[in-house]
């Protein structure tokens, strides 16, 4: 089926879209004398993803095709870099099998010059997507990064059958500026669901050294990041906590929309902290670089909006009752502290008693 020219799909759609930045990749084309592209799997604002044919271990792989773009800086080399770094890690290292693999990296020549492009295992879909399928009113909008978990396939039949639909049925397409922009075609329900993999690193950082970096989605960042205070690995912690209270419940615990600006501030952000969790300890205030901005040497709230009616997790859960709600509440106490040291460590959480029930 030919689309009409005038007519968008896929990344023209995207509000920064140029196509000079996008490899032109075709169905049928091979990288390297050995990645034979066999479909679209999806596209992003950095990249497109690609299911390809390894001819020379004869299975599939997903091809992450990157963009040319100064906006990504040190981005896709980051992202190697922390994949390098995991794969010195022993193999029987119990978090090994929750992150996905890097099975190669290459170049590839387009017309304005080299993409960079990585092959992974492929993967099922997201977090995200599964949960929409099954309860769609159940997770909340454009924030969750439950999109950057995806489920792994052990059933590799549906790879095979993906192929086969291309062959059969190809995927609508338009024909632009002498390149083919192709539809995203979905893979199907495997009969068997791998375990959740965490992709997507290419914000990462090492984490034997303190930082000072603005990082994580706005609504899920840390309160030291916010502040400006040195941070490590327990703001993922916090993030956890954030995504899992969306995902669980429905709704955004945090928005940080700002009364004034009607958009994302950090005096917003802050505010609804305080509503749900009281002030700040002082000790963390004195180690921030921002905390003048929007707090009294006393600790008083002076950022210049009204805080929000304090409440509790207790009176804005809505699904659980009883013996649940207890634990689940719990759980996200265990995260969702304004002192980093206060937080659970990993290994802990897993321990929780809830979690524990959730198997």
């Amino acid at each position: 089926m030919r689309i009409p020219p005038d007519h968008k799909v896929e990344e023209e759609t995207l509000p920064d879209y140029l196509p000079v930045r996008y490899y032109p990749v075709r169905i049928g084309e091979v990288f390297i004398d050995r990645y034979q592209v066999v479909g679209k799997l999806g596209f992003g604002a950095s990249s497109t993803v690609w299911l390809a044919h390894d001819l020379r271990q004869h299975r599939h792989v997903a091809l992450k095709v990157f963009i040319r773009s100064q906006a990504l800086g040190d981005r896709v080399e980051n992202e190697i870099a922390m994949f390098k770094r995991m794969e010195q890690r022993a193999s029987s290292h119990p978090g090994r099998s929750a992150v996905r693999t890097l099975l190669d990296s290459f170049r590839v020549a387009g017309p304005q010059g080299d993409h960079l492009v990585l092959a992974h295992p492929p993967l099922w879909q997201s977090v995200e997507g599964a949960i929409c399928r099954s309860s769609p009113r159940r997770l909340p909008g454009s924030d969750i990064k439950a999109d950057n978990i995806m489920f792994g396939v052990t059933d590799v039949s549906v790879f095979a059958e993906f192929e086969e639909e291309e062959i059969q049925k190809p995927c609508p397409r338009k024909e632009v500026e002498a390149r083919t922009i192709y539809t995203s075609r979905a893979i199907k329900s495997p009969g068997q669901i791998g375990p959740p993999v965490l992709c997507d690193f290419g914000s990462a950082v090492f984490g034997d050294s303190d930082h000072l970096e603005c990082v994580q989605p706005n609504v899920y960042r840390a309160p030291e990041v916010t502040l400006r205070a040195s941070w490590d690995y327990k703001i993922d912690i916090w993030n956890v906590g954030c995504m899992a209270w969306d995902m669980y419940e429905g709704n955004q615990l945090f928005h940080g929309i700002d009364p004034e600006h009607h958009a994302y501030r950090r005096r917003a952000h802050l505010a609804e902290i305080i509503a749900l969790l009281g002030p700040p300890p002082k000790d963390l205030l004195a180690r921030s670089h921002l905390a003048s901005k929007f707090f009294s040497d006393e600790g008083t709230f002076t950022a210049g909006i009204d805080l929000p009616a304090a409440t509790s997790l207790e009176e804005i859960e809505t699904q659980l009752t009883s013996h649940e709600k207890t634990l689940f509440l719990e759980f996200m106490r265990k995260m969702l502290q304004w002192a980093p040291e206060r937080r659970s460590t990993a290994g802990e959480l897993f321990q929780d008693a809830w979690l524990q029930e959730q198997k």
